[in-house]
């Protein structure tokens, strides 16, 4: 991933230098595990122990030649440790080493996004609060419908913001696997437990049954773990660019002094950041598709996921962390204009109350589909005419032989829209 959307704690997890310290991991641990055996004195267990380290140079300029990474690494390696390196990937496969590490690679990744959800959920629930009672209007098909409020919102994303981080630390024990079963998965030329010593050790749990590799069932679930926070990233974003619309402007990203907005038009502030973080799940949510395509491969293993894999799981990874990292500072620091909500709600002439008036003329005794006509029929002379829906209604006949005044003004007090505001906030909350 380009430096523009990485953050450093995250990035350092997938530099080689963390690769290769994983892939020596799991290689020490095996022989620790074989030297328990009986299988490697224990004076080349502890010069394997002392002298195991790796040249990323070195392992680069080998790979150019022989063609196969964890070739090039052992070779590296060997030209540490001297004579028992013999000892070194004893019984192993490649993939022995590579799905483990992963595994270690993408557990520490999700360990950091865990902590990146966990900090957006306290913001988010602090802005439910503090907007708790701050009437908006609320929109279906971007349309004027029933007032809300905006803590509700802050709210909504809090709950999904909850299953995501559920979602995610569900994807992180599916992942957090090892296998050290030999070429095909039967432990051929290796115990078992050799692989259950190295999983301990590196607190993973041994795959039940494997091939050459770990199924890749695994690494999608993480996949679209990380496709759904960005989802619910972007369902963010796209309110806010909603709302910071001219016409709505109800909601406003930070603005930085000196930031510009155009190299055209010195006036403008346009929702960058929200814009980004739309783009940015594009890409992860793509890459879940990606990882799905990983699953069929061919008998015990192909290697077509690996050139997927190199790129898309670092990249998702890192994406994921910047995107909730910038997510959160957008919406710690949001602007927002509670007096043109309340401006906007005006601006439709009251016509959000037609559902209680439909209701009240039927809890009167007229039928739905007549009450439903009534109702229509002043609501389109409301818009059309640029009217009051109130004063219209009351100058209609029809309504007032079911309606009283009193019960008219009843209907468009605004506070009834928010007296279960309390009673949501106690279920999401709890």
């Amino acid at each position: 991933m380009i430096p523009r959307y990485s953050r450093p704690e995250m990035a350092k997890i997938w530099e080689p230098e963390n690769k290769y310290r994983k892939w020596l991991d799991v290689e020490i641990a095996a022989c620790e595990a074989w030297a328990e055996l009986g299988e490697i004195p224990k004076k080349s267990l502890d010069v394997i122990r002392k002298k195991a380290n790796f040249n990323i140079r070195r392992i680069d300029k080998i790979e150019q030649t022989v063609k196969h990474d964890v070739i090039a690494f052992l070779t590296s390696v060997a030209e540490y440790v001297g004579p028992d390196s013999r000892f070194i990937h004893k019984g192993l496969t490649s993939s022995d080493i590579l799905d483990t590490a992963l595994a270690l690679q993408m557990r520490e990744a999700a360990d950091i996004i865990i902590k990146d959800i966990i900090n957006l959920l306290s913001v988010l629930k602090k802005s439910a609060l503090k907007y708790k009672n701050t009437l908006q209007m609320g929109r279906s098909h971007g349309i004027h419908a029933e007032p809300v409020t905006f803590g509700l919102t802050f709210a909504l994303w809090y709950e999904e913001m909850k299953r995501n981080l559920v979602r995610l630390k569900a994807a992180k024990e599916t992942i957090s696997y090892g296998k050290l079963s030999g070429p095909v998965g039967t432990f051929s030329n290796i115990s078992p437990s050799i692989e259950t010593f190295v999983c301990k050790k590196l607190k993973l749990k041994p795959a039940p049954v494997s091939t050459q590799i770990i199924q890749r069932d695994r690494h999608a679930e993480f996949m679209n773990a990380l496709a759904l926070i960005a989802a619910s990233i972007e369902k963010i974003a796209v309110e806010i660019r909603h709302l910071q619309r001219t016409e709505v402007l109800e909601a406003e990203e930070p603005f930085a002094k000196g930031q510009k907005g155009s190299s055209a038009m010195p006036h403008k502030r346009n929702p960058i950041g929200s814009e980004n973080l739309s783009g940015l799940a594009r890409i992860v949510r793509s890459n879940a598709i990606a990882a799905m395509e990983n699953i069929p491969l061919w008998h015990e293993r192909d290697i077509s996921h690996s050139s997927v894999e190199r790129i898309i799981i670092p990249d998702s990874t890192i994406l994921v962390d910047y995107m909730l990292a910038r997510v959160t500072g957008i919406l710690k620091d949001l602007r927002v204009y509670p007096d043109r909500m309340l401006e906007n709600i005006k601006s439709s002439y009251g016509l959000f109350c037609s559902q209680r008036v439909l209701l009240k003329l039927t809890e009167k005794g007229m039928s739905r589909e007549n009450a439903y006509s009534l109702v229509q029929k002043n609501a389109m002379e409301s818009w059309q005419n640029k009217k009051d829906f109130k004063d219209i209604l009351q100058k209609d006949s029809m309504i007032k032989n079911y309606i009283s005044a009193e019960e008219l003004e009843n209907i468009f007090n605004l506070t009834y829209y928010t007296k279960n505001v309390s009673y949501i906030f106690q279920r999401v909350f709890k």
